[in-house]
């Protein structure tokens, strides 16, 4: 090559190499903006849902890697059947979730909530198998709020032998998640005051439900408050405490299963 040609070729490589650099930083940028966009999208735990994800001496409070584990400390033996599966509403950090968690845990019933990549259930549809895993031979329920409700739909139409029962919390079955077949019982749980759940989708969704399904409003309750992380974008104030809706929702919760437990459906 000629020193002419290559003093052609020189800053034809530098340009290059300079539209790389620029290109690389600006990819580099949008990624943090992105990051700082998402921290201030997610609903992080109250003061009360971190409080309730400390162990005591009546529940262990654990992590694993599909999530936290709220295990009664009376022991494996002493676990009341089913365990259940929550999957967490979008952008909204599982552990806000704990007050609800640990009232049932109180009560006797291993807890898992799911612990979803980017916080979003259709990422982790599948988290359950983990949970299952560990103790096969138990029954179990799976539910979740918000869009986590929809995802735990799906993944009970799939693994119908596994699931012994959904509930839905300001949530809804699509036609993935249908189970207008299951003969297990299903729980539906709204709040009057829900500014954020789409009704409309919620009301096509009864088409997905099984006749045996038990429908429950708790009046004054709102979307939010069905996990505890603060208000929400969209919601509609409360009319009742969020300690009055925590006791309302667990309260339902564990009635439906004391139901199951009887052989009612």
């Amino acid at each position: 090559m000629s020193q002419q040609s290559q003093a052609l070729q020189e800053p034809k490589q530098w340009r290059k190499r300079k539209r790389l650099i620029w290109a690389g930083a600006i990819v580099l940028l949008l990624l943090l903006l992105l990051a700082v966009v998402y921290q201030i999208m997610l609903y992080t735990p109250s003061d009360a849902a971190k409080a309730a994800m400390k162990s005591d001496e009546q529940v262990e409070v654990s992590i694993g890697q599909a999530g936290y584990r709220f295990q009664p400390k009376a022991g494996d033996e002493a676990v009341v059947e089913p365990s259940v599966i929550l999957y967490p509403g979008g952008l909204v950090d599982p552990k806000s979730y704990a007050p609800l968690a640990r009232k049932l845990a109180e009560a006797g019933h291993r807890v898992y909530i799911a612990s979803m990549p980017l916080h979003l259930a259709f990422t982790g549809t599948n988290k359950a198998d983990s949970f299952i895993a560990e103790h096969p031979d138990e029954s179990y329920v799976i539910g979740g709020h918000s869009l986590g409700g929809v995802f735990a739909s799906r993944y009970a139409a799939g693994h119908t032998d596994q699931i012994d029962g959904v509930f839905y919390l300001a949530a809804y079955a699509d036609k993935k998640g249908s189970l207008a077949d299951a003969k297990f019982p299903i729980l539906q749980i709204t709040a009057s005051n829900d500014g954020v759940m789409n009704w409309e989708a919620w009301g096509k969704g009864k088409q997905y439900m099984p006749s045996q399904t038990q429908y429950v409003t708790v009046e004054g309750g709102n979307h939010g408050q069905f996990g505890s992380y603060g208000s929400q974008k969209g919601d509609k104030p409360a009319g009742i405490k969020p300690e009055q809706q925590l006791e309302a929702v667990s309260s339902e919760l564990l009635g439906w299963m004391k139901g199951m437990q009887a052989g009612e459906s």
